[in-house]
């Protein structure tokens, strides 16, 4: 079955909910422009109190490569998600085996550089010329199934319980990524939305694909 990933975590409130509820990981954004941002103090202090088993996903747009390094060993981070303009060799300086790198295509063209990121999971975001993710616009799901002829794939992008089940019955994807489309507020989720995707999820079925667990 695909996995989930309820992401623009910044509560323990939330975070507990999603655990509860059977999400295989939490994303916590710390990027400092976005409406869902966390200090890396803030989010040390959910991740302590979060059950064991959960992943635990650091968002990061254009860092400094030694600034995530540092924020994912204070918070005990388990995957770094590099949601900016990173190149290729920027990424080779963490094991590949802990990244997930987001891309926003505006068509297959843009696909052709995936080939030389070393990489655990590619993340494919709705293309928005201003903002880093989290625009509630809806990716393009015709490309997003090209990316599984390289990588494992995650699916972002304006998904919510209306539509969660078509995209996984056309791209079939590795993982689902749920951000606005839980959300009762940026940064703020709504329990049913959240309960509600999961199940949805959930009830689909299928094979495991171990994006976000061992």
């Amino acid at each position: 079955m695909a996995e989930i990933k309820i992401c623009g975590i910044t509560n323990l409130e939330d975070a507990s909910f999603a655990a509860e509820c059977g999400s295989d990981a939490l994303g916590f954004n710390f990027y400092s422009k976005s409406p869902r941002y966390v200090t890396p103090e803030s989010a040390k202090g959910i991740i302590e109190r979060i059950p064991d088993g959960i992943t635990k996903v650091g968002v990061f747009v254009n860092h400094d490569a030694l600034e995530v390094k540092k924020t994912v060993e204070f918070c005990g981070l388990d995957l770094v998600q590099l949601h900016g303009d990173e190149s290729s060799e920027y990424c080779c300086q963490f094991p590949s085996a802990l990244l997930i790198k987001a891309f926003s295509p505006r068509g297959e063209g843009d696909l052709r550089e995936l080939s030389s990121y070393p990489v655990r999971a590619i993340l494919v975001d709705a293309y928005d010329p201003l903002r880093y993710g989290g625009t509630g616009k809806r990716s393009d799901w015709r490309i997003a199934v090209k990316v599984k002829e390289t990588h494992l794939l995650i699916i972002a992008g304006g998904l919510n319980a209306d539509n969660i089940r078509e995209a996984i019955e056309i791209v079939s994807p590795h993982a689902v990524d749920i951000n606005s489309g839980a959300e009762s507020s940026p940064g703020r989720k709504d329990p049913e939305k959240v309960r509600k995707i999961v199940e949805i999820v959930r009830r689909i079925g299928g094979k495991g694909s171990k994006v976000f667990r061992p």
